[in-house]
């Protein structure tokens, strides 16, 4: 094998092993679970250069395949450990790593990943004053660094900042989770707080060229130009459409107030500092290989729609391709295809774009599905809905089925009447105002608290839906700021335009297909073609996803589409 991988599983470890074999190394892969094939397949990264082989670092290391180099991603990040606990993967196992790379025969380069901070909390690892995760980090560099010199490993350490990419939900996260959700009031430390990132993708390049480079020089791989921690709050809130702090509370004030009250593990008040660290080699080994880092505010802006789709890492994303795009002047969270979409679909109350997904996976082609302005992920905007959906229409070059289910089905015919030439076909689900009110839903609705309070388990209830992904998203989405209220006065809205709906599906020009569950039928007759769908009710594309889709794929063979 050309290299093997400590720490394989890990966010760092998947993604450098993933490097290497796109670059058609053979690499094994040392884990204790194999998690790693399934994602490497999902990825679509040819595994056909990997041999997975188990490995336990906290025990000296037997048995393993003869490498040219090595690589240790395998660490316990993690705060409030146990000292033993932390020590037995970042120092003892960093050293098995070390002891066990000295017998190769062949060996190039043992690459060993610490962290930015060693150089910046002194030469003795302090397990009281720092905390069990940073000491264990700082006596695991210090350690290998002594072993190394003493038996003649060429070595090479890169101590990178916080590393960014889908699948990071830990560190900063927290921080962007908490302004996501409105519960950072104000920002920890002070106006030069700098938290360096680097991205996933450069920091595993980084990594990869090392081994073919001289051996003893030592790397801090960081993005010198990450905004200051205020500026990066800021950026972030800007591009996910929620209010950023203005206020900052010093470091010194947190540690000394309760953990209850600040809710602010203490174990990271280290990292809150204004301290710049030594790049100049990473920067010109850098130069050296041709490696240019990406803007540090789009590689954050980016990041955050994967902690956004991910829910923090509490779920997988739903639909992709995924982010936050401004239309109408304001962060909307789209999904899918802006420019060659065969189907644009607009969810209803109180869900958001994942109530598509499960037809999604069933239609032939591309897919347009945003989240509502003021609702799910989307930002409100002070534009009515009508120019907002008309503004997200724009860059689409293609004509295709526009699909509404019961909420969006107003603002849906209206872009028809106006724009009949921007569309093949209107397809109107669950059509609210053709059907029966429902009484007890619309009272359960039209609280704003009542949903901030829903449960996915109570709103699957409530809907007459099984719990799944998508209800637990839009669980989620009511807890927010200001979404329940938004959705309360949008549901009371659609109740009184009824009538107006009505006398507008009159004036459509293109073709007009209505789809309804059995359960939640007509109750005005109308002059177009309904499909009703036998056991369903109100959310067929959720229960009833395959009749949805043969229902879509009929109206796209008679309009050509």
């Amino acid at each position: 094998m050309d290299a093997i991988v400590f720490g394989a599983t890990g966010f760092i470890g998947r993604a450098l092993v993933a490097e290497l074999l796109t670059r058609g190394q053979r690499v094994a892969a040392a884990v204790r679970n194999d998690t790693l094939t399934p994602w490497l397949t999902s990825q679509g990264v040819d595994i056909g250069g990997l041999c997975i082989v188990t490995a336990d670092i906290t025990r000296p290391l037997v048995g393993l395949p003869e490498v040219r180099d090595v690589y240790n991603a395998a660490g316990r990040f993690a705060f409030g450990l146990g000292e033993q606990e932390a020590r037995a993967t970042n120092v003892t196992g960093a050293l098995n790593v070390l002891e066990w790379a000295a017998t190769l025969p062949g060996l190039r380069r043992l690459v060993h990943i610490s962290g930015y901070r060693v150089s910046a909390t002194g030469s003795h690892p302090d397990y009281a004053r720092l905390g069990a995760y940073e000491a264990s980090k700082l006596e695991g560099d210090l350690a290998v660094r002594a072993r190394a010199d003493t038996l003649s490993v060429p070595l090479t350490i890169a101590n990178p900042s916080t590393v960014i990419g889908a699948g990071q939900h830990i560190g900063l996260a927290a921080l962007v989770e908490g302004l996501w959700n409105g519960r950072l009031p104000a920002l920890p430390g002070g106006p030069d707080t700098f938290l360096p990132v680097v991205t996933i993708d450069y920091f595993v390049r980084f990594l990869a060229e090392i081994p073919a480079s001289p051996a003893g020089e030592h790397y801090w791989v960081l993005d010198d130009t990450t905004p200051l921690l205020p500026e990066l709050i800021g950026t972030l809130a800007d591009h996910m459409g929620v209010r950023a702090p203005r206020r900052t509370v010093p470091a010194g004030l947190l540690r000394r107030l309760p953990r209850r009250l600040t809710g602010a593990d203490p174990e990271t008040l280290s990292f809150l500092s204004a301290d710049r660290y030594p790049t100049a080699s990473a920067r010109a080994f850098a130069s050296r290989t041709g490696l240019e880092m990406p803007p540090a505010a789009d590689a954050l802006r980016a990041w955050a729609g994967d902690l956004v789709a991910a829910r923090f890492g509490a779920a997988s994303p739903g639909l992709s391709p995924y982010g936050f795009h401004v239309v109408s002047g304001r962060p909307t969270w789209v999904t899918g295809e802006r420019q060659s979409p065969t189907h644009v679909l607009l969810h209803g109350l109180p869900m958001n774009a994942d109530v598509w997904a499960p037809l999604a996976a069933r239609l032939p082609g591309p897919i347009l599905a945003p989240d509502l302005p003021g609702l799910g992920r989307s930002a409100a905007t002070p534009q009515p809905v009508d120019a907002w959906l008309a503004d997200l229409m724009r860059p689409v070059q293609t004509r295709p089925a526009l699909v509404a289910h019961s909420l969006a089905c107003g603002p849906a015919l209206r872009f028809a009447v106006d724009h009949p030439d921007r569309i093949s076909s209107l397809v109107l689900v669950s059509p609210a105002f053709l059907q029966a009110p429902a009484p007890r839903l619309e009272r359960s609705f039209l609280a704003a608290p009542l949903m901030r309070r829903m449960t996915a388990a109570r709103l699957a209830r409530a809907l007459g839906v099984p719990e799944g992904p998508a209800v637990h998203s839009a669980a989620e989405d009511l807890r927010r700021p200001g979404v329940a209220r938004r959705a309360a006065r949008a549901l009371r809205t659609t109740v009184a335009d009824r009538r107006q709906a009505r006398e507008l599906l009159d004036r459509v020009s293109v073709p007009v297909q209505l789809i309804v569950g059995s359960a939640d039928p007509l109750v005005e007759a109308v002059d177009f073609p309904v499909a009703e769908i036998t056991g369903a009710g109100h959310y067929p594309q959720l229960t009833h996803p395959s009749q949805v889709a043969h229902h879509l794929g009929a109206v796209s063979a008679a309009t050509g589409g």
